[in-house]
């Protein structure tokens, strides 16, 4: 039976160069794979999946908070594969678990597990509470060689926990950070910055 799989990590894990390399991997074995990115996130692109190594691919289906995905695109399909899944609302969650689940495709999310508040994003919680497998992309403190497990958010250079959860960006606004130097750096003034 397919399972639904989420793959958590902060900013700069190679989350998506992940996503991009297993569906060439699918694309090498001539099956088929389908790509979903949520439609909000447009740093690369309307509707491009791009890696900051430089890999990208075209997404296969946008979606919104409200969308009711049609269990017709699934057919024949060997895998899907969600980006930013940390967007995602727990209808469409719910609705990628049922379609594992019934059709019985594999279907692997990546994603933020937290914002850089530390708190959970709603498509990350409920992947947390629905998925059969859940394992960690992992990279090392910008700052440490510690494991990172935060997203520490830059305002002018400095760090912030103000401003909306959501606010897109790349390594110009967040950094991956130690649960140490997380707490550590809003007191002082991060020496690599």
């Amino acid at each position: 039976m397919a399972k639904l799989y989420f793959r958590y990590g902060p900013v700069g894990s190679a989350k998506t160069l992940n996503l991009l390399a297993v569906a060439h991997s699918y694309d090498q074995q001539k099956k088929s794979v389908l790509v979903i990115k949520p439609a909000l996130d447009t740093r690369f692109g309307h509707d491009t999946v791009k890696s900051r190594a430089g890999l990208e691919r075209t997404a296969d289906i946008l979606v919104t908070p409200e969308t009711i995905l049609d269990r017709t695109r699934f057919i024949g399909i060997n895998c899907v594969l969600v980006d930013e899944a940390q967007f995602l609302s727990t209808a469409l969650v719910n609705q990628l678990r049922e379609i594992s689940c019934e059709l019985d495709i594999p279907i692997i999310c990546y994603g933020l597990r937290t914002d850089f508040r530390t708190e959970l994003f709603e498509g990350a919680k409920r992947l947390l509470e629905l998925a059969d497998e859940i394992s960690e992309v992992k990279t090392t403190c910008f700052f440490c060689d510690s494991r990172a497990l935060f997203n520490l958010k830059l305002s002018n250079g400095k760090p912030t926990r103000d401003g909306p959860a959501i606010d897109l960006g790349a390594e110009e606004k967040y950094l991956p950070v130690c649960a140490r130097c997380y707490s550590g750096k809003f007191t002082t003034m991060p020496h690599k910055l």
